[in-house]
């Protein structure tokens, strides 16, 4: 019955994360499609800043001390995006640079929000016939063997200390 069980959980652990590599690949598409867009959107707030005469920075310090919590609300949106802008091209540089496994990892470090939730939700899986796919899957497998391992070992010793 334990080897069964060992069996389907490293089979499990194995195939979630053979889908690592993939699921990276997702997120990085949908990057350079949120890097394009929030560029966009602040192009258009600086055209209509400098149609005022003010410089972006100005335009969302006057906003954000507007008496009305509308417009309030919009300039700290304005610099949320701003924000969010400089930390998504930054992870694209740092995607652009790594290998097949270090994109994982940086997917792992600091994803952003929005945009891993969105990936999840339009997640198409993939066969893993790239390294780093046959690699995610052999480590998954290997975790799972270890948990079982390990929980089987707890609770062989917990038996014995029973018996005794």
């Amino acid at each position: 019955m334990l080897r069964i069980f060992m069996v389907v959980t490293m089979l499990t652990s194995g195939t979630l994360t053979s889908q690592l590599p993939e699921f990276a690949q997702q997120y990085r598409q949908r990057l350079g499609g949120a890097i394009d867009a929030l560029e966009q959107v602040l192009a258009d707030f600086k055209d209509d800043a400098e149609t005022f005469g003010l410089t972006v920075s100005e335009a969302i310090a006057r906003q954000k001390t507007s008496s009305d919590p509308f417009v309030q609300a919009r300039g700290v949106s304005m610099e949320t995006a701003g924000l969010r802008l400089i930390n998504l091209k930054s992870q694209k540089s740092d995607f652009e640079a790594a290998g097949s496994f270090d994109r994982i990892l940086i997917l792992l470090k600091s994803p952003d929000r929005d945009l891993m939730q969105a990936t999840a939700e339009d997640y198409v899986p993939a066969i893993p016939v790239t390294p780093a796919g046959l690699v995610s899957a052999g480590i998954g497998a290997a975790g799972g063997f270890l948990i079982v391992w390990f929980l089987s070992s707890i609770f062989r010793m917990t038996r014995r200390r029973a018996v005794s």
